[in-house]
């Protein structure tokens, strides 16, 4: 019985483990998605510039002048390292979100066998 009991603390913990790395990645989802509407933002008022107006660019205190190619590649590049970013979180989720379901089948499984006259689910004793 104590086995049974402590089997089935640690799957909670496992369990409980899972959880926080889910929120973590979903926290980082929703980063990346923010950081990807902001450079898609930054894309769009670069087409809306007309010749000849400048960009500046924000170091620490100081504002620079960048080169409208060079900024363009900038955000461009960012875009796509967003979009990788946010397909290798995508599936970590999903990855996360299966282990969470086979843990959660296991801890079924574990507080069944804990049940006075538990260890096989799914079998009704028999009366006599």
């Amino acid at each position: 019985m104590a086995e049974g009991q402590a089997r089935l603390q640690s799957l909670s913990e496992e369990y409980t483990k899972l959880q926080q790395e889910l929120q973590a990645a979903v926290q980082s989802q929703q980063k990346l998605e923010a950081q990807s509407q902001e450079n898609t933002n930054v894309q769009k008022e670069f087409e809306r510039l007309k010749d000849g107006e400048n960009i500046y660019k924000m170091v620490g205190p100081v504002l620079l002048k960048q080169d409208k190619v060079e900024a363009e590649s900038t955000v461009k590049g960012r875009l796509e390292f967003i979009g990788k970013e946010r397909a290798r979180t995508e599936d970590q989720i999903k990855e996360t979100q299966d282990k969470l379901e086979k843990k959660k089948g296991e801890i079924i499984q574990a507080q069944a066998g804990l049940q006075p006259g538990g260890g096989a689910p799914g079998k009704v004793a028999a009366k006599a």
